[in-house]
């Protein structure tokens, strides 16, 4: 695990043990902006700050940075009432791509704390195959039936246990290809 990633996840953990999550919005750009912040301060000169050119990952081109605020304003906008409807905002915050990097790291805790408020529910992350999450985040701007069909199967209750909370946010570091160092070992 590169060093910058091993602080990152050092951070993360710590978000949750401090019990500097609980002050964090929920739902919202500026709560988003707040968790990348708290995860990536000091370690790149735009933590928490929204991006300013245009991005893309394997040709898919995220939200023009020109009307970035204007979508995030109708993101934040969008209804969270029901499961279906969080997982339609948390798939238009992911086309928006409000920084640099980090993003996927930072929405699977602003999700998670979403879920949490709205629906006493967590992701099970540990239990959310890599491959198969992947897949199906590139095609949720089309339909994101996939996406919901394998986050309900691994939704759970136990909302305050710090081993599921702590093997996701491991996952989650997972899926964007970072391996703590104790597994590198056992390779």
């Amino acid at each position: 695990m590169k060093n910058i990633d091993r602080k990152s996840l050092e951070k993360a953990y710590r978000l949750f043990d401090t019990g500097d999550i609980d002050r964090i919005e929920i739902g919202t750009t500026h709560g988003l902006q707040q968790i990348h912040q708290y995860l990536f301060d000091g370690l790149y000169d735009f933590a928490g700050k929204l991006r300013a050119r245009n991005i893309s990952k394997g040709g898919f081109r995220f939200a023009t940075a020109l009307y970035l605020k204007e979508i995030l304003q109708k993101v934040e906008q969008m209804p969270e009432n029901t499961f279906e409807e969080i997982i339609e905002k948390y798939v238009e915050m992911n086309i928006a791509h409000p920084f640099m990097e980090g993003n996927g790291r930072t929405m699977r805790i602003w999700l998670d704390m979403l879920l949490k408020k709205r629906l006493k529910k967590v992701v099970n992350w540990q239990f959310v195959d890599k491959t198969l999450y992947l897949q199906a985040m590139e095609r949720s701007p089309i339909n994101d039936l996939e996406l919901r069909t394998l986050l309900v199967a691994n939704l759970t209750g136990d909302i305050n246990n710090r081993e599921i909370i702590f093997k996701g946010i491991e996952q989650s570091y997972y899926y964007e290809g970072y391996q703590k160092e104790d597994d590198d070992e056992q390779s």
